[in-house]
């Protein structure tokens, strides 16, 4: 059984993370996560769609790769770019961001050996509006896809996940090449055209975990997924736990991590190989990637680091750091707007709400800030971007930014004088 993920979007809404396929949850790639859930659920031929951008990266994986040229063309391109891969078997597609239990694989198995449709599409009910692709369905038969009909317009309440059974993969490229578009829904509208020339098209309904990673607020909802994974304890031999330190709730602390004296993790937290948790530091419902070390009296709390990120007397919240970022000492994340109201980012040039009054910042990767920094709700700083300290960050930073504020001293003649404090 053959299944393809598709690998090869180039993660813009996501920025300053560079591909957030290679994000590591609990010290895996998301990619290796996905590959996993489609192994466990029996589908032994796995191929994976990249670009230009990521295909070394991807080549690394046990998996056949193949490249999709024109990344333009969206999944129409990637379907097209696997027609000289593929023979005229069924075919699993899956998005490698959009994370599923693994029961929406075998859900999605068992109904295309008990259905006589040529295309099985994942369908789940959702409660407010999203930006994607609805189903107007009649039973499980679906009468027409509908691309972001806008919050009102909805035909049903069911949206479409990229989890789709092709019965005959080659008959449906060929139907994709009979309905280009320009628009960036060509492959939904094949799928449309394949429905209104009588082909049956049904809908699976899913009722399991499902999280999208469009946004950079969803990399930490995702990562509440994985936390809520951990049941029991699980400290690597090798591990070097100070005892004044606390360690409690569920936690995973991998080989050669380091917990100094007085510094406490309260799971859910996952600890990488040989991080380093200083002394009278605070690490909450976190994951920290290896290397990293979070340095004295640092507090990291709902916050994604990855490798190779330094501390030094932080305030991390609900923000993301990414590989070999440094913050100075006394620098924070602010992650509260002052009205408590909801968190807004830039966007590929538009102003999105994160659906949450708690985000703090993403810093790309090699990027380094400057002593007492004081990084504002929402704020993104570009990879390779150095911030010079004590100035407030409350706008975005591109890549590459060297940044510098201007501080105004007046000195003058001192009048007063200091008094004596009374003995304690």
């Amino acid at each position: 059984m053959h299944a393809v993920i598709l690998a090869a979007g180039r993660s813009k809404r996501i920025k300053p993370i560079e591909d957030k396929n290679f994000l590591k949850f609990l010290g895996k790639t998301l990619i290796e996560h996905q590959i996993e859930n489609v192994r466990k659920a029996g589908f032994e031929k796995i191929t994976v769609i990249g670009g230009a951008h990521n295909l070394a990266k991807l080549q690394k994986l046990d998996v056949q790769v193949v490249e999709q040229e024109n990344l333009d063309e969206g999944m129409a391109g990637a379907m097209m770019s696997l027609e000289s891969h593929i023979g005229n078997e069924p075919i699993l597609l899956l998005s490698a961001n959009d994370y599923l239990d693994s029961e929406a694989f075998t859900l999605i198995k068992k109904s295309a050996e008990n259905s006589e449709a040529e295309m099985l599409m994942l369908a789940k009910k959702v409660t407010s509006y999203f930006p994607g692709g609805y189903l107007a369905v009649e039973g499980n038969k679906i009468t027409e896809i509908v691309e972001k009909p806008g919050e009102g317009n909805e035909p049903s309440d069911m949206i479409n996940i990229v989890l789709h059974w092709h019965k005959k993969p080659l008959e449906f490229i060929a139907k994709i090449r009979e309905s280009q578009t320009s628009q960036d829904d060509w492959y939904e509208v094949a799928i449309d055209n394949m429905i209104k020339s009588g082909t049956l098209v049904e809908a699976v309904p899913y009722e399991g975990y499902w999280q999208a990673l469009k946004y950079p607020w969803h990399v930490l909802e995702l990562q509440k997924y994985f936390l809520s994974q951990i049941k029991q304890p699980k400290i690597a031999d090798s591990a070097q736990i100070a005892e004044t330190a606390t360690i409690k709730g569920p936690v995973i602390i991998e080989e050669g991590v380091k917990v100094f004296d007085h510094a406490v993790v309260a799971g859910p937290a996952y600890i990488g190989k040989n991080a380093v948790i200083a002394n009278n530091s605070l690490v909450r419902d976190s994951m920290i990637g290896e290397n990293t070390v979070v340095g004295y009296g640092s507090e990291v709390a709902r916050s994604h680091l990855e490798n190779d990120v330094w501390l030094h007397t932080n305030y991390v919240g609900d923000s993301i750091l990414c590989q070999n970022t440094a913050l100075g000492a006394g620098t924070v994340t602010g992650n509260l707007r002052l009205d408590e109201g909801e968190i807004f980012m830039n966007i590929k040039d538009e102003k999105t709400g994160a659906q949450t009054n708690k985000f703090g910042t993403i810093i790309g990767a090699n990027s380094r800030v400057g002593i007492n920094a004081s990084i504002m709700p929402g704020i993104k700083i570009g990879r390779g971007s150095f911030v010079s300290g004590g100035i407030p960050i409350a706008q975005d930073i591109p890549d590459n930014s060297f940044v510098k504020g201007k501080v105004t001293l007046e000195i003058c003649e001192n009048t007063r004088q200091a008094h004596k404090r009374d003995t304690l």
